[in-house]
């Protein structure tokens, strides 16, 4: 059954770093796009980041900008987030989707495939 995983979450103070990963069950990730969302309680699934199929080109969110930096290692079959000065409007759970085109969107339904996510809070 193909399936995404996520790790790498936690509690972490403001001004912390946690660094996400998402790997990939019974297939490769190298051929997908790949998003991260994040979604807090109350409120729309959000979309954080995400990566171009050949890792050429990546998007962020407003929110996120100059904070997280997301990367792929094709040789580890893993795509990471790399999240830097948290702070607490930062808290939610954290999706990994891997879409079967080859460039970026932050629209949910371009996904074919989600993880079951990961929680991040952000609190002191």
């Amino acid at each position: 059954q193909l399936q995404l995983v996520e790790s790498g979450g936690g509690l972490v103070q403001p001004g912390g770093s946690l660094r996400l990963s998402c790997a990939a069950s019974a297939f490769t990730l190298d051929y997908y796009a790949i998003g991260w969302f994040r979604q807090a309680p109350g409120k729309e699934r959000q979309g954080v980041s995400c990566i171009s199929r050949s890792g050429g080109a990546t998007t962020y969110g407003d929110s996120v900008k100059g904070r997280f930096t997301i990367s792929r290692d094709n040789a580890k079959d893993t795509v990471y987030l790399q999240m830097n000065g948290l702070k607490p409007e930062d808290s939610a759970v954290y999706y990994c989707a891997a879409a079967r085109s080859s460039g970026c969107s932050f629209r949910p339904y371009d996904y074919d495939y989600w993880g079951q996510g990961t929680q991040v809070t952000v609190s002191s």
